[in-house]
């Protein structure tokens, strides 16, 4: 049976299960399909997805746009034949029969590996068989509203060391009215897209000679640093200390920590040392490094270093330093997946008291920064999983505690059963942009296990040591994703106070040259981040850039501005305002420009 299937339980409401079965059904149909254009076609696995569904498939050719049409017609069919899905429970020996004289060998596989007095669910429509345990809606006639959007490679069962299949991809919906603003919600992803972006409003860039590594180029990099500063002014004011850590570090303080047991694979390590060929084994008697993927280890190394007190905590510890992760290179897209990254980083080391006001306090920035941006957010509890460390009872405990600072802010949040860390339960985020999708970003981190493992102490007010509790959190999580996230969520047409550009000033004419140079050094001064674009295209021209460039406020000068000494505002959001004064101009800019979530 497909393993990927979830019960009604699954699902939050009646309404998301009926949206699964839909999809899933769909899934099924468009399995048919290809099997009437590509006959001998052999199919893998097709769930249901978050948005639509896909299905796995080996054919003799690459399949193209074109065929997706054809596909689509022969759907089309199947859908207008309005067959029942009937379900039938079959024996493993009954299934291998069946698959196997249709010649889809990668089903077999998947049978061959159940237990032989398993009892197997296929379903039929039509003639057509698939196994499966469902759900499905009841006829193919409820999948009328559907549409096969894109195909990409895929290994077969996600596995890179088996056949690499076409992976194509669908969208159904339950009305026409739905799958149309699906649609158009595609359309708008495409044009707010941030590499594209990225690349027009010159951010930043990649290159092969470092895969997964972004180039800052200047508008990008003060992007960077303006979102950085502005979460560093907030943690000071939240009563955070910054601190900055090694990027390398001796492989024996990942084994105390625990992830050179449970996150090696992800980590880049190399040998101490030089080596050359001759080299005798006292010159090559190195240690393996590691470069650091996250801060908490650090520190930890830094609670350690003296002698701690209960008078204090919390201790709440911030570090934006570089990070490296090595992430399948496949993976990799954009800002939103890559190799080396920063993040707001911080550890909170705290006693078993002061957890649940912590929590709280952290859920109450989360949900206030996230507000500044005008992004919505949705919080899961992750709990559990079969891999981790320290005893069950510690576990729960965690859990009940952040599962009550939830409640305690009143937050709907959703439990993620063994999607925990390794070493504690977890809170995460999923932030949601203006087209409604959601990207997770933030994380609260309950954390018994690692100062265990480090041996940390503090001096409590029975004179007694006792094991602080640690909570790893980040609000933007990485900057490069945050961004890439924000670059998308506001189509590139940044606040002004993030915005690398206030204000271009542009000339009508050469006379108005020198009172152009004026009004910039003036919002120069005043602090604002100005250009000024004194070449000699027309006016309209400079302005078309200025829109393209999505620069908040273009401030024109021309022969009535010569004369009054003041200038002519554009503003991108609200369109002209008309003739300012220099400094009334200055005053409406120190106004906006304000971080919105500083004290």
């Amino acid at each position: 049976m497909e393993d990927h299937e979830r019960g009604r339980e699954a699902f939050a409401s009646e309404e998301e299960y009926r949206l699964h079965a839909l999809r899933h059904s769909t899934a099924h149909i468009m399995a048919e399909a290809i099997g009437v254009v590509f006959p001998g076609a052999r199919f893998a696995i097709g769930p249901a997805t978050k948005d639509g569904f896909f299905y796995d498939v080996d054919v003799p050719r690459s399949i193209t746009p074109e065929d997706l049409a054809r596909i689509e017609e022969e759907m089309k069919r199947v859908v207008k034949r309005n067959s029942p899905f009937e379900k039938k429970v079959v024996t493993r020996d009954e299934a291998v029969a069946l698959f196997g004289a249709a010649g889809q060998d990668f089903k077999v596989e998947r049978i061959s590996l159940l237990d032989e007095a398993a009892e197997i669910s296929i379903y039929d429509h039509g003639g057509f068989v698939d196994l499966c345990r469902g759900p499905h809606t009841p006829r193919t006639g409820n999948c009328k509203h559907f549409k096969l959007l894109k195909i990409s490679g895929a290994y077969l069962y996600g596995d890179s060391a088996n056949k690499q299949l076409q992976r194509v991809y669908g969208t159904v919906w339950p009305t026409k009215e739905a799958l149309d603003q699906y649609l158009f919600r595609l359309e708008e992803a495409k044009k707010r897209d941030h590499r594209r972006l990225g690349t027009q409003l010159g951010l930043f860039m990649f290159h092969d000679y470092a895969p997964g590594a972004a180039f800052w180029l200047p508008k990008g990099e003060d992007l960077y640093h303006t979102l950085s500063e502005a979460m560093r002014t907030l943690l000071k004011d939240e009563g955070y200390v910054p601190v900055r850590t090694p990027m390398v570090f001796d492989k024996a303080l990942w084994e105390t920590s625990g992830h050179w047991a449970h996150y090696q694979e992800n980590m880049y390590h190399f040998a101490e040392g030089h080596h050359h060929e001759g080299a005798s084994d006292e010159e090559d008697d190195s240690r393996i490094l590691g470069l650091k993927p996250m801060n908490c280890p650090s520190h930890m190394l830094i609670f350690g270093s003296q002698r701690r007190s209960y008078r204090e905590l919390p201790l709440r510890i911030h570090d934006q330093g570089v990070l490296h992760r090595n992430e399948v290179r496949g993976a990799l897209g954009g800002l939103t997946r890559v190799r080396q990254f920063c993040q707001d980083d911080a550890h909170i080391f705290c006693t078993h008291e002061q957890i649940q006001s912590e929590v709280a306090d952290l859920l109450n920035l989360v949900r206030r920064v996230y507000e500044c941006f005008g992004l919505g957010f949705q919080a899961k509890l992750s709990t559990r999983p079969q891999d981790h460390l320290g005893s069950v009872a510690l576990w729960d405990q965690a859990e009940e505690s952040l599962e009550a600072a939830l409640k305690q802010a009143g937050l709907e949040y959703k439990v993620n059963v063994g999607d925990g860390a390794f070493y504690g339960p977890k809170i995460d985020f999923d932030v949601l942009d203006a087209l409604g999708r959601d990207w997770q970003c933030a994380t609260i981190q309950l954390d018994f296990q690692i100062p265990q493992r480090f041996e940390l102490r503090y001096i409590g007010a029975d004179n007694a040591e006792h094991a602080p509790v640690v909570i790893h959190r980040a609000i933007f999580g990485s900057f490069e994703r945050f961004i890439g996230i924000l670059i998308e969520h506001y189509a590139g047409a940044f606040p002004l106070w993030l915005s690398p550009e206030h204000v271009r000033v542009m000339t009508v004419s050469e006379k108005s040259l020198s009172h152009g140079l004026a009004v910039t050094a003036a919002l120069k001064a005043a602090g604002v981040k100005v250009t000024f674009n004194n070449n000699d295209d027309k006016i309209g021209k400079k302005i078309r850039e200025g829109i393209g460039d999505k620069v908040p406020y273009m401030a024109i000068i021309g022969e009535q501005e010569l004369e009054s000494g003041g200038v002519a505002v554009r503003s991108r959001d609200h369109g002209e305002l008309g003739a300012l004064s220099v400094e009334d101009f200055i005053t409406r800019l120190r106004a906006e420009a304000r971080v919105p979530f500083s004290a």
